[in-house]
Parts: C-alpha cells; sequence; structure tokens
C-alpha cells in the first residue's frame, strides 16, 4: 500500500534506484520492528515516511555524500517574491524543475526536496539533516539560487 510513495521519497532523496529500494526495505523493517512506539498522533503514512527520509539521509552521510559545510557567517538573506523574474518561470513544466533538482549538489538537493516537495519547515529540516536553523537557512537559500540559474531560460 506505501510502496510507491515511499519508494518515490527515498528515489528523489538519494537518486538511485538500488539505493532507494534498500532504503524502503531498511525503514519498513525499522517500522515494523518498531511499530509499538507508533503513537497515532500523525496517520501511518506519514510516519513511515519520515522513517524513510532519515533512512535515506543516513545512507547519503554513509557515503559521504551530503557535506554541509560549517557557515561561520550568516549573512541578511533577503528574498522579494514579486521580482520579475517570477514571471519567466511560470511557463516551467513539472518535469524541467524535477531534473534540475536532481541535477543540484547531493546537499542541495536534498534540503529543496525536504522543503518543497516533502513540506518541512526549516526548524523541521535543520532537525533531520543535524545542522543549526542558521545553517538550514543559508543551505535553503544557496539551493534556491542554484537552482534559478539552472531554470533560467537559455
Amino acid at each position: 500500500m506505501y510502496y510507491k510513495a515511499m519508494y518515490n521519497v527515498a528515489f528523489r532523496i538519494v537518486s538511485d534506484a538500488q539505493i532507494a529500494e534498500d532504503c524502503m526495505q531498511e525503514s519498513f523493517l525499522k517500522a515494523f520492528t518498531k511499530l509499538d512506539s507508533y503513537s497515532g498522533n500523525v496517520s501511518f503514512g506519514a510516519w513511515l515516511k519520515k522513517i524513510v527520509i532519515n533512512e535515506s539521509i543516513n545512507q547519503l552521510k554513509k557515503e559521504k555524500q551530503l557535506p554541509f559545510e560549517k557557515i561561520e557567517e550568516y549573512p541578511a538573506i533577503t528574498e522579494n517574491e514579486n521580482d520579475d523574474t517570477n514571471q519567466e518561470y511560470q511557463t516551467l513544466k513539472t518535469n524541467d524543475v524535477l531534473n534540475a533538482i536532481q541535477s543540484l549538489k547531493t546537499n542541495y538537493k536534498v534540503i529543496i526536496t525536504l522543503h518543497f516537495i516533502e513540506g518541512f519547515d526549516q526548524e523541521e529540516i535543520a532537525e533531520i539533516l543535524t545542522i543549526s536553523n542558521e545553517n538550514c537557512r543559508t543551505q535553503l537559500h544557496r539551493a534556491k539560487e542554484s537552482l534559478r540559474k539552472k531554470l533560467q531560460p537559455k
């Protein structure tokens, strides 16, 4: 029942079909062995999804593919949502955006996926990735900028 959705979550993070399968299987095993810790406060699917995300991120960390650099200074980040360039992006196709996300550096891809696709806020992402809130905010900003550059019309 949850196979496809959980596989897609894992694949968006690890970008490798075989590793996504492994992460998903490990996650299902963890979920079933820890079923007694499921409190019912959230849906079973949401609980399982969190396990899959954590397992996928742990896999990337094991392979040292998730390098979040330490950020010593935190420059003020401002974003203008009413920017004229937003008009250019309205014609993009979903596949173009997903392909651009997959082509980002691993840490940028993971943080963009967690924020925009999985719907986690910055505090939740910082907790999942075990980084500071400031580092998360800066990494997310850099990831968005990198994604914008990749999606700019040529």
